[in-house]
C-alpha cells in the first residue's frame, strides 16, 4: 500500500505540473479550441492537456509494474504501449480531425491486442460465455467505453472528476473485495491522482481542455482496469462505477440514432450538456456528477462484499435521479 500511496502522490504532482507546462506550450503555439454552435464554452481555450496527463499515467504504471511484478504487471506494460499508440493517434485527431473509420480501426486493434494479454481465467462475463465470446464482447465493450469517455468530455471538470472517481472506486472495491482482487490498487490510485492533478487546471472555469489525446487513452486505461475488476468476479462493481457515463452516453446515442443523426459528429444532446444549456453552470453540473459518483462508489463497495442485487438496484436509482435532475435543469432554461 505504501507503493500505491507514494505513486499516487507523485502522479498528482506530475499531472498538475505537466498540465501547467502543457498549458503554456499550447498557448504559445495557439493550439486552441474555439467556441462554435456545438460548444459548451465561450472563450478560446488551449486543448491538448492529454499531452501531459497521458504520459504521466503511463509512466507511473510502468514504474509500478517494474517494482511490483505479478499477474497485473505484465498486462499493465502491454496496456501502456496501447495507450501510447492511442495518444499518438488521438493527438493527430486533435490537430487534423482524422476520419472516424481509421480511428475506430486503431481503437479495435489496440483493444483486441491488449485483450490477448488478459489471463485466461479472467472471464469478464463470469463464465457465462465461452472464452472466445467473452473476449469478443470484452473488446467491443472496451472500444465503446473509450469512445464514450471521449464523447462525455464536454464541460469543464467532468473528465477529471470521472477519472478520479473511477480510480478511487476501483481501489476501494479491490480493498474491500478481499484477496481475490490483488494488484489493482496502485494502478487505480495513480489514475485517481492523475485526474485530480488535471482538475487543478480544468476545474470550472477551465484554463485547459484534455482533448482526445487525454480522454481516449484515459478511457482505454480505466476501461482496462474495469475489465480486470470484472474478470476477478466483480462485474457488478465494474458496471456500477462508471454508471452515469454509461447511461448518459448510451441513451444519447440511441436518441441520435433514432433521429437519423451522424453519431460521430459533435453535438450538444448529452444530459449534462442540456443542463448547462438550460442555465446551470459547469461547476454546478460537475458537482452533481461528483456527488452521484460518490454514491456509486458506495454502491460498488456494497456489491463487492456480497450484496450485488441491492447494490445494482441502488446504483440504478442514483443514475436515474441524476438524469432526471439534469432533465429538469434543461427544461428550466431556453430550448
Amino acid at each position: 500500500m505504501s507503493l500505491a500511496i507514494g505513486m499516487a502522490a507523485l502522479a498528482f504532482l506530475l499531472s498538475a505540473a505537466g498540465t501547467r507546462a502543457a498549458l503554456g506550450w499550447l498557448r504559445h503555439k495557439q493550439i486552441l479550441d474555439h467556441p462554435n454552435e456545438r460548444s459548451s464554452h465561450v472563450h478560446p481555450t488551449p486543448r491538448g492537456g492529454g499531452l501531459a496527463v497521458t504520459p504521466v499515467l503511463v509512466l507511473c504504471w510502468a514504474v509500478i509494474a517494474s517494482l511490483s511484478p505479478g499477474p497485473v504487471s505484465g498486462w499493465a506494460l502491454i496496456a501502456v504501449a496501447g495507450a501510447l499508440l492511442l495518444l499518438a493517434t488521438s493527438w493527430m485527431d486533435d490537430r487534423h480531425t482524422l476520419a472516424a473509420g481509421p480511428r475506430l480501426l486503431v481503437h479495435l486493434g489496440v483493444a483486441a491486442g491488449v485483450s490477448l494479454a488478459l489471463p485466461a481465467q479472467a472471464l469478464v462475463f463470469q463464465g457465462l460465455l465461452p472464452l472466445w465470446a467473452d473476449r469478443v464482447l470484452t473488446v467491443l465493450g472496451w472500444v465503446w467505453f473509450l469512445n464514450l469517455y471521449n464523447f462525455m468530455d464536454g464541460i469543464d471538470g467532468i473528465t477529471g472528476v470521472e477519472t478520479a472517481s473511477i480510480g478511487l472506486g476501483i481501489a476501494l472495491v479491490a480493498a474491500v473485495g478481499g484477496g481475490a482482487i490483488a494488484g489493482l490498487e496502485p494502478y487505480a490510485l495513480t489514475a485517481m491522482a492523475v485526474g485530480a492533478g488535471f482538475l487543478v487546471w480544468n476545474w470550472p472555469p477551465a484554463r485547459i481542455f484534455l482533448g482526445d489525446s487525454g480522454s481516449v487513452p484515459l478511457g482505454f486505461l480505466l476501461g482496462g482496469l474495469l475489465i480486470l475488476l470484472a474478470g476477478q468476479g466483480q462485474l457488478a462493481a465494474a458496471l456500477i462505477l462508471p454508471g452515469y457515463y454509461l447511461a448518459d452516453a448510451t441513451i444519447t446515442l440511441l436518441w441520435r440514432l433514432k433521429d437519423g443523426e451522424k453519431i460521430w459528429q459533435a453535438h450538444r444532446r448529452h444530459f449534462y450538456q442540456r443542463a448547462v444549456k438550460g442555465g446551470k453552470t459547469h461547476a454546478e453540473v460537475t458537482r452533481a456528477i461528483l456527488a452521484a459518483n460518490a454514491a456509486l462508489i458506495a454502491c460498488a463497495c456494497l456489491g463487492a462484499i456480497g450484496h450485488g442485487g441491492a447494490a445494482g438496484l441502488a446504483a440504478v436509482v442514483v443514475v436515474a435521479v441524476l438524469l432526471a435532475l439534469m432533465t429538469r435543469w434543461a427544461k428550466a432554461g431556453p430550448a
